[in-house]
């Protein structure tokens, strides 16, 4: 036990959990958008559960380090399958366990958040309606679906970062319980401004996109992909502070605005 509480132990706790926290964004904002589905007094629960699933497969992943690591090694190969030779493409072509994962977990971010914006900008008020009333269990589902994916690449990050696997599960709950903190005032916002969310579903896309990418071993480096997020978090935010007095963006399935805006 005292190994546990050295310098480098605390270091790597800290260290880990900020980076468990950071990682964990794109899943807040998932979770948000999905328990916005729900009616209002069921989504603060949902919110809940979801972080609480997330930690639960984290935790639950990382006592099973030596099936996660398995994962990293090929099940396939593209280039067998298409008669290459090359052993340099070869590796390149090689298909695992994770690969699978984070291309299924890409492909279903990206056809989300694609019939997300589209329905709040091009869907009718009978459609919007019904989706926002989903079924609760449907939506955990679907943010269990996410948490799985979101926890393969936490999890690994992890086991890279630290030698102990206590510190690992003691910065996910950590991390978790400030995720659970910061849920709600995250997804007010979010869901308090139309254009911030367009802006959530564009940050799930992209992150889609780099999942994809990461399947097929082409690696973008997340400081790249969190400083775009930031940055365009930061002139959103120059943005809602310019329109604080002008008429506010609304989407399909928001209540209709006053006359007196209507009129203005």
């Amino acid at each position: 036990m005292q190994h546990l509480l050295t310098f480098d132990s605390l270091m790597s706790l800290l260290t880990l959990t900020v980076l468990e926290i950071v990682l964990g964004i794109d899943n807040i904002i998932f979770i948000s958008i999905q328990a916005d589905k729900l009616p209002g007094h069921q989504q603060k629960r949902a919110r809940l559960v979801g972080l609480g699933l997330a930690m639960f497969v984290r935790v639950l992943l990382l006592l099973s380090i030596s099936w996660i690591m398995s994962l990293t090694q090929p099940l396939f190969n593209l280039g067998n399958l298409v008669g290459l030779t090359d052993p340099e493409w070869l590796e390149k072509t090689a298909i695992s366990g994770r690969d699978l994962i984070l291309l299924l977990g890409g492909l279903f971010l990206i056809y989300k958040s694609t019939a997300e914006i589209h329905d709040k900008l091009e869907g009718d008020e009978h459609e919007n309606t019904g989706r926002k009333t989903a079924g609760f269990w449907q939506v955990i589902v679907q943010i269990l679906l996410l948490d799985i994916v979101f926890s393969l690449d936490s999890v690994i990050t992890a086991v890279g970062m630290a030698d102990h696997v206590e510190i690992m599960i003691a910065a996910v709950i950590i991390a978790v319980a400030v995720m659970m903190v910061a849920a709600e005032p995250i997804s007010n916002f979010v869901n308090k401004h139309p254009t911030v969310k367009m802006l959530a579903l564009s940050f799930l896309l992209l992150i889609g996109v780099s999942l994809i990418a990461e399947s097929f071993d082409q690696h973008i480096p997340k400081g790249y992909i969190y400083f775009a997020m930031a940055f365009s978090v930061f002139i959103e935010l120059l943005n809602l502070k310019v329109r604080s007095k002008q008429k506010p963006v609304q989407l399909h399935d928001e209540p209709h605005l006053p006359e007196k805006h209507k009129k203005d």
